[in-house]
């Protein structure tokens, strides 16, 4: 039996972790509440994706893809990234992008509330693509 992909999930929200958890079942899933927790769990774990919510405490998802930018976290940058997040996609993208003069490198958006077969359908699409 080959091992499960990690995927590590961050967000703050502990009803979006008790769903994640029942839909991404299949997976190793690793969690951490806010940026500062998911970073330190991305080099302590080396997950095979990561789905990143944009509004926590203390580090917001915009901040960890502006630190996923810094090239002493060049060998994470193969790792695949979907935003999870109730901002729309275009609104966010832009925020980030007027708010620091970079473009957001993320894989993919998936809107809040989440639809258990899209978000199902894109994590095994970017797990194939990266494996």
């Amino acid at each position: 039996m080959e091992p499960k992909a990690k995927i590590l999930l961050v967000d703050d929200d502990p009803d979006i972790i008790e769903a994640m958890c029942a839909v991404l079942h299949e997976y190793a899933l690793i969690t951490a509440r806010d940026g500062l927790e998911g970073l330190a769990k991305l080099r302590s774990e080396k997950p095979d994706l990561m789905i990143l919510d944009l509004m926590m405490p203390r580090m917001d998802g915009f901040a960890v893809c502006e630190e996923l930018q810094d090239p002493r976290w060049a060998k994470y940058s193969n790792i695949p990234i979907i935003i999870l997040t109730s901002v729309r996609e275009g609104a966010g993208r832009r925020r980030y992008e007027l708010g620091t003069g970079l473009q957001l490198r993320v894989n993919d958006y998936i809107e809040k509330p989440i639809d258990p077969p899209t978000l199902l359908m894109r994590v095994k699409t970017y797990l194939r693509k990266n494996g």
